[in-house]
């Protein structure tokens, strides 16, 4: 008789277990050499500073802890003190831009606003002055600029609603406007220094302006002098405060 089902089928699976031989050659695996250990060198023990011993007369001179040796003789930088950035201490000036060229104008205007005339000129501090410039809407460009030179402007204040102006139509709508925005693209960006300096700049139309009691000094003058023409800025003494 046949043998029973449960005995084939245990026959089959044991057949199936049997392990075949590997087909797989013996290869050596490369092992990377070790780098060679770092030696440290040992660490010298540390030695603590020596205390400076202070005469009866220099603990007398000590002030909460330091000592008052009064001003140091080797620092000579001098930098401007808050009390010599004060609105009273500063020169007005007033431009007249009749006929004057737009750039050479800004430029004098940004080198009397930053302060660079006066001896005591710094690159991160206010020492310039007020600056006054009157018949704003009778500035020039030269060639073509009238009818090709843009400005733009946000109507919202936000993007997607962009004007575009031509320099000939804003000088007939807001002369000011052309002045202020030559003269700030020269200054400090970026900061509250450039913002600072573009509150002292008064630009107006015609040639009235409401700062005859702090009596500016012209300066129209130097628009378009240089230094190997002999100009000269007008004197102005050292703005400091004892």
């Amino acid at each position: 008789p046949p043998p029973p089902l449960h005995h084939s089928r245990s026959r089959t699976m044991a057949s199936k277990s049997v392990a075949k031989p590997s087909c797989r050659t013996n290869t050596t695996r490369f092992v990377a050499p070790l780098a060679p250990r770092r030696t440290v060198a040992p660490r010298s023990p540390m030695v603590p500073p020596q205390r400076a011993v202070l005469s009866e007369s220099e603990l007398a001179n000590l002030v909460s802890g330091v000592s008052n040796l009064g001003a140091d003789p080797w620092e000579k930088t001098y930098y401007p003190k808050g009390a010599d950035r004060r609105p009273e201490m500063k020169n007005w000036y007033v431009v007249d831009a009749e006929g004057q060229t737009l750039g050479r104008l800004a430029t004098l205007v940004a080198n009397l606003l930053r302060g660079k005339t006066v001896p005591t000129y710094t690159t991160s501090a206010d020492m310039g002055g007020f600056v006054v410039v009157v018949n704003a809407e009778k500035v020039t460009v030269g060639g073509r600029k009238a009818q090709q030179k843009l400005y733009r402007r946000h109507a919202t204040g936000r993007p997607g609603s962009m004007k575009e102006e031509t320099f000939e139509n804003l000088q007939k709508r807001v002369p000011e406007r052309i002045v202020e925005k030559a003269v700030k693209g020269m200054l400090p960006k970026g900061g509250a220094l450039g913002r600072d300096l573009f509150r002292h700049l008064k630009v107006y139309k015609g040639d009235k302006h409401p700062h005859e009691a702090q009596t500016p000094i012209d300066c129209t003058h130097l628009v378009d002098a240089s230094s190997n023409d002999g100009a000269k800025f007008p004197s102005v003494p050292i703005m400091t405060v004892e």
